[in-house]
């Protein structure tokens, strides 16, 4: 696993700056501790940080073809490279190492932009063609490498791995983007292909840029090069999933097994988790390195459930507890993520990935799992939802249950059945216009409340619906839970899920593998029918019950806890100062993003107990982090 960066200039005779290069390279040294190189000729510059795992030896980048007309900077790892390394050299390209970065190059020889889809693995990479004065700049298909990107006002093109690389730049935008504000409130981070800065863009998952040397572009448009299996008309039968999930799944794990490091697994207690150590466990002969973190207040605590899978396998397990009052890493989250990011397993993560990095270099994860076998229970709710609405049309939904969205109270205190705002809110929608609302941090009337005139006119008229509108484009679903498993893919899998990962494990210098989000496993299980992930009110039901050979009962079929941290608790408690000075500082009020008063309102009902604001204060609160930071550059 690794940093890169780059810079490239539409005019082929521009010096590129070595000490910015290598600044801009140098500030996301966690992602490579091992080793840094670099590319430079006119109007190119390349730059990487290295984390070695494979080929120790000769895995040095940049990485060249045999007449050093081509260049690669990587990150990530290419599972198969060497069923590509045999291919390749059968139609006459000669390999100076063992890496998989170098099948990049000899691949890009040889297909051209379709080279990546020859690639299985989590990647990003910035290849230079000095032959044909090209760049190809691409990201895995399901976003687990991130790959950030700006055009400059004078023309060039800058990369890096991570935002803190771009903004070395002087001429990178520092202007906060008002449709990222209103997204990140919406989903608690901000989704692709934008990012919290004007003109500074992520790669979306699945995409490439091609870029050539010349006129420069008003904008840079990237191709998509892969998509989910979104059309409905090839469902698998029962028989073929109980025939081979087990085994693909395996599979996947095993093409990850690969390293010349010390490689092992997170084991959280739950399914996935589970499922991933194993297989990993049927797989080799020696004990698996097994790390989990516990918490020192039993809800929050599955250690004993994660032993359950470690004693099953005699697993090496290791295992550090955490206080529940573990919020000393806040300070540090900014700096990880680099814009505002408010998810709060990010802090558990964190302290997973530091535990696994003291005994391997590399760990499995069973991310994906939840996503592509309907575990989260908001799909169960939003199918409920669903039966309803197509009992009853838009045109008498939408009145009747729109007046009551908006006259109901928010009921936080009240039992289950009583919070019905949501609900009465999701039921005037469309489906993915319910599944949004569902899922937001800040919902969009609670986002209008605090808003600024100001900012609204900003805005003008742009709402969060525009990020699942254009993911749905030219699509059509008639399965509700399908439609929301594709919208999570297009968005929480890259926005949250990977992007939590990667930053909290290369902050540790730490590379994670991910067998469930591996594409083959995913365009196979996606087919699986609805009726097979939620089944009676089960979610991940097939998932499980082909796993019950596989991993202890009590695992399978417990309540789900997840990774979470106490916030309502924290935000009336050891962490209501800090709350109340980032969302009340000047820097904060000085953005006029905010009706202030009603924010402080929030606070009020919030630290007084009439009301549980908890997501939505923390969720604020690191965009006051955030803007407390920027403040003082």
């Amino acid at each position: 696993m690794c940093g890169i960066s780059g810079v490239f200039s539409f005019n082929g005779n521009d010096v590129i700056d070595v000490e910015l290069l290598k600044s801009m390279n140098n500030v996301q040294a966690h992602r490579g501790p091992n080793d840094q190189g670099y590319h430079i000729k006119a109007g190119i510059g390349l730059g990487h940080r290295r984390l070695s795992v494979i080929d120790l030896a000769g895995g040095h980048q940049p990485i060249y073809n045999e007449d050093d007309s081509v260049v690669v900077v990587f990150n990530g790892e290419i599972f198969n490279h060497h069923s590509i390394a045999d291919e390749l050299k059968k139609l006459g390209h000669i390999f100076k190492t063992n890496s998989d970065t170098e099948t990049i190059v000899h691949a890009w020889e040889e297909w051209g932009v379709d080279c990546v889809h020859h690639f299985r693995g989590m990647f990003a990479f910035i290849l230079w063609d000095d032959n044909k004065k090209e760049l190809f700049v691409a990201r895995d298909r399901l976003g687990i490498k991130p790959l950030h990107y700006s055009l400059l006002p004078n023309g060039s093109v800058i990369f890096g791995s991570e935002l803190k690389v771009l903004r070395e730049h002087p001429l990178c935008s520092k202007a906060i983007n008002p449709q990222a504000v209103e997204d990140y409130l919406t989903f608690g981070y901000v989704p692709d292909p934008r990012t919290i800065f004007s003109n500074v863009y992520k790669l979306e998952a699945g995409h490439y840029l091609h870029l050539k040397q010349g006129k420069i572009p008003s904008q840079l448009v990237s191709t998509q090069y892969w998509d989910l299996p979104w059309q409905e008309n090839q469902q698998l039968t029962t028989k073929e999933v109980e025939a081979e999930l087990i085994e693909r799944l395996k599979e996947a794990v095993d093409i990850r097994m690969e390293a010349e490091v010390p490689l092992g697994a997170f084991l959280s207690g739950g399914v996935d988790s589970g499922a991933i150590v194993a297989m990993m466990s049927q797989l080799q002969s020696k004990p698996v390195n097994t790390c989990s973190i516990g918490f020192d207040v039993p809800e929050f605590n599955e250690t004993d459930f994660a032993k359950l899978v470690a004693d099953k396998y005699t697993t090496n397990h290791h295992v550090e507890m955490v206080s529940h009052e573990d919020f000393d890493l806040i300070d540090k989250l900014i700096d990880i993520y680099d814009e505002p990011y408010a998810d709060s397993s990010a802090l558990p993560t964190y302290r997973v990935c530091e535990l696994a990095r003291k005994h391997v270099t590399v760990a499995l994860s069973g991310d994906g799992g939840d996503e592509l076998f309907a575990g989260y229970r908001r799909y169960k709710l939003h199918l409920a939802e669903q039966k309803l609405r197509d009992k009853i049309p838009l045109t008498i939904r939408k009145p009747i249950f729109g007046l009551l969205g908006k006259i109901y109270p928010k009921l936080d205190w009240a039992p289950q059945f009583l919070r019905a705002k949501t609900t009465f809110q999701s039921l005037a929608l469309s489906s993915s216009e319910a599944y949004l609302n569902s899922m937001s941090k800040l919902r969009a009337d609670e986002r209008n409340k605090i808003y600024s005139d100001e900012f609204k006119n900003k805005l003008n008229g742009y709402t969060s619906k525009e990020v699942f509108k254009q993911a749905l484009k030219g699509k059509t679903f008639t399965d509700p839970l399908k439609e929301a498993q594709y919208l999570d893919y297009k968005t929480w899998i890259t926005g949250d899920i990977n992007t939590k990962v990667d930053r909290a494990s290369m902050a540790h210098g730490l590379e994670v593998r991910v067998p469930i989000l591996d594409h083959q496993f995913i365009e196979w299980a996606f087919k699986v029918p609805s009726a097979m992930n939620l089944n009676k009110g089960e979610g991940k039901a097939v998932f499980k019950k082909e796993l019950e050979p596989h991993v202890p009962y009590d695992n399978l079929y417990r309540k789900k806890m997840g990774f979470r941290v106490p916030l309502a608790k924290w935000l009336r408690g050891p962490l209501k100062d800090k709350m109340q000075y980032l969302l009340t500082s000047q820097a904060f009020v000085n953005t006029k993003l905010f009706n202030n008063k009603n924010i402080e309102s929030m606070i009020t009902e919030h630290v007084t107990g009439v009301k549980d604001h908890a997501s939505s204060l923390w969720t604020l609160m690191m965009l006051g982090q955030f803007i407390e930071k920027e403040s003082k550059k």
